[in-house]
């Protein structure tokens, strides 16, 4: 005997929201979204045209399909099709791949992200599943839509950049001295500005036009030979001017392009080139891809920002500022690894933002070594006195201090250095393995006191029991949202290009994250 299965009869129940489990990620999405404010949809309305599908609905169904995986515009409206929970997020709409694809690019769409991690952060606070008592940031590279061929280097274009500037300069000096063309008057003697390039151009192109004049109004065969033999060479000249201009032109697109950065790529000009950890050797390669920032807590993830610079150093002070406009007030201790570790960075927290700074620096887990405790020709090691302001070397002699020395950094952050010379190196039995400087100098020492202090600092709040227990937790907090992001998600690869469209990817998959943790947990 077997269960009643009959094709040509309706069955109930219609409301498909009773075909979900009790815990479904769907009405977790579904939740979340409708705790956004609806002032955070009318930059959706329209006036004109066709009804546009809800923008909450959109959002619903795109994060639903990201939380399983799918990516894809087409193989999203497939699941439209054929996924119950789909079905009911979008209440029988259908929107195609095209609307879902213009939908998630929009710009407006990054507000709606930012509201969908405020809102699920309160809810994490209403459940008390954070504390709030400080937040872990890390970063991780993720490969752009890109070709991984088409690159461009800074320093390739500088290079042909400076050739083309040398060309031009000769060719500026020939024109003269044939007397082609008069001297025109120049912004700057070093080399011809893109306009300057231009009016060369017409000038010779002037010269060749009478030439022309001159051939079709003579009769004579000889006189109209010479003429095209005079103007063989500005015709020559007028056709490299041209390509000297495109040429400028182009580079000076690149040099735009570039901004700070080293490289980027032909087929995404947002994406720049890194490093990437392809296999579990780390042996990675030069991929096109971008800087994902985030800030988590408990494991989720509460903040994230996108960054086209493959240096964390550089991308800390940047994120927290944005924490601070569009997300949450900073909790009171900020946690992050040795690669954030910077005298700007702890300068802006400690002084300017007045929050613990507990991020180590690269030469931290090396100072624990008895190797380093025991080197004698470690300036760290060293005997300071502070009434002489002297150090004493491992030969007895004294380092006396100098002079002041002021670095900028690339960023034109101020380092402020003392600079200190031994008194006598020459006959120490030490110098081979003490210093580098040449016979007849001396050692010299450079000391940054602030960073000193600022080291000092760090060490103290990680020898105590309270800061070096929130400092532990960075590993398992921050690290795992990575692997859940890789390797259950399977989000390696954007699938869009340019960095405000990446932004909103990004936001939706981290969020997706979010989602299904919190479902695991409940």
């Amino acid at each position: 005997m077997f269960k009643d299965y009959n094709m040509n009869q309706l069955i109930l129940p219609l409301d498909l929201e009773v075909k979900l489990q009790n815990n479904d990620i769907a009405f977790h999405i579904h939740h979340l979204v409708e705790s956004i404010p609806h002032e955070a949809f009318e930059p959706f309305l329209r006036n004109e045209g066709c009804p546009a599908y809800h923008p909450r609905m959109m959002l619903k169904i795109i994060l639903c399909a990201y939380t399983q995986s799918i990516f894809s515009g087409r193989k999203i409206e497939a699941l439209l099709k054929d996924s119950i929970r789909m079905m009911w997020l979008a209440q029988g709409y259908e929107p195609s791949y095209r609307t879902i694809n213009r939908f998630r690019i929009q710009p407006e769409v990054k507000d709606l992200i930012r509201q969908c991690f405020v809102q699920f952060r309160c809810q994490l606070i209403e459940e008390k599943l954070i504390d709030q008592e400080a937040i872990f940031i890390d970063g991780t590279k993720i490969e752009a839509n890109a070709n991984k061929f088409t690159f461009v280097w800074k320093k390739t274009i500088e290079k042909y950049h400076q050739n083309l500037i040398e060309k031009s300069n000769q060719l500026y000096n020939e024109l003269l001295e044939s007397e082609i063309i008069p001297e025109i008057q120049r912004e700057s003697d070093k080399q011809l500005s893109l306009e300057e390039l231009a009016q060369l151009v017409q000038k010779v192109d002037d010269v060749v036009t009478e030439y022309d004049k001159q051939i079709e109004t003579s009769s004579d065969v000889l006189e109209r030979k010479a003429l095209r033999n005079k103007r063989k060479y500005p015709k020559q000249l007028r056709k490299q001017l041209i390509d000297f201009v495109l040429r400028k032109q182009k580079y000076e697109r690149d040099f735009e392009i570039f901004g700070t950065r080293n490289s980027y790529s032909k087929t995404d000009s947002d994406a720049t080139f890194m490093r990437m950890k392809d296999d579990y050797m780390q042996n990675g390669q030069l991929k096109a891809g971008y800087n994902v920032q985030i800030a988590t807590e408990g494991q989720y993830t509460l903040a994230y920002s996108i960054y086209t610079n493959p240096t964390d150093t550089r991308t800390l002070i940047p994120f927290l500022d944005e924490i601070e406009q569009h997300y949450f007030e900073l909790p009171k201790h900020i946690v992050a690894d040795a690669g954030y570790g910077s005298e700007q960075n702890f300068h802006d927290i400690l002084s300017n933002r007045k929050r613990e700074a507990l991020i180590t620096y690269s030469k931290y887990l090396k100072e624990q070594k008895k190797k380093y405790k025991q080197n004698k020709f470690n300036p760290d090691n060293w005997t300071y006195d502070e009434e002489t302001d002297t150090y004493t070397c491992p030969n007895k002699k004294r380092l006396e201090f100098q002079y002041y020395s002021v670095r900028n950094d690339r960023t034109g952050f101020q380092r402020k250095l003392k600079i200190y010379e031994c008194e006598n190196c020459s006959g120490c039995p030490f110098r081979l393995s003490c210093t580098k400087a040449k016979e007849g100098n001396n050692r010299k020492l450079q000391v940054n006191e602030k960073w000193e202090q600022q080291k000092e600092y760090v060490r103290a709040k990680l020898s105590e029991e309270k800061t070096s227990a929130i400092y532990r937790r960075r590993k398992i907090d921050v690290e795992p949202v990575f692997g859940f992001l890789k390797a259950n998600l399977r989000f390696t690869r954007f699938s869009v290009r340019g960095k405000s469209k990446v932004e909103n990817e990004m936001g939706l998959a981290l969020m997706a994250v979010n989602l299904r943790k919190f479902t695991a947990i409940n």
